[in-house]
């Protein structure tokens, strides 16, 4: 099993409008970067672990854990002219872009800031890609050793099964 890192602006696609969703799943769709889609089409596995990031808000941090349910199929977006992913080049023969389905398996709260990740920067957390200057990649991978160190800033969350869904407004459509 390998863990991840999934960002996603809470605006447009947070953690309360992923616990609303049926069965709290949802395709993680909207990824418009090269990178960040062969992880998604080549790396991610069904049963891997991610965090739930927020980022671009006024507490960035992670809100949450969530499990790969389905592995990696051409994201709808691209193909439907009225989303804000649509992509024109790519074909049904031949997708560009992928998506994979995520399920929430726990909020975490407080949410763990980047403050706090940042105070772990120069330990366990020093090769951490968020941590690291200019990567705005909204899907990283992480190490176990990573994963344990920020699954202990919370110690509740690690055990905790318990998911409490919120009610929140859905607005756009997913993930960038």
């Amino acid at each position: 099993m390998k863990h991840w890192l999934l960002k996603s602006e809470p605006d447009v696609f947070g953690i309360d409008a992923l616990a609303s969703a049926p069965g709290r799943t949802t395709g993680w769709e909207g990824v418009r970067n090269y990178q960040a889609r062969n992880m998604l089409r080549d790396d991610f596995r069904k049963g891997d672990c991610a965090f739930f990031y927020h980022s671009s808000c006024d507490v960035p941090g992670v809100a949450g854990v969530v499990k790969v349910v389905r592995e990696a199929y051409p994201d709808p977006t691209q193909f439907d002219a009225t989303s804000e992913y649509y992509d024109a080049g790519s074909t049904r023969a031949a997708p560009r872009w992928f998506s994979i389905d995520v399920q929430l398996e726990r909020r975490i709260e407080p949410v763990i800031t980047l403050r706090e990740l940042r105070e772990h920067a120069a330990g366990a957390l020093r090769e951490l890609l968020i941590l690291k200057r200019g990567n705005r990649l909204s899907v990283t991978p992480l190490t176990a050793a990573e994963w344990r160190c920020i699954l202990a800033l919370r110690p509740a969350a690690a055990s905790s099964r318990a998911v409490q869904p919120a009610a929140g407004p859905r607005t756009r459509s997913k993930k960038s």
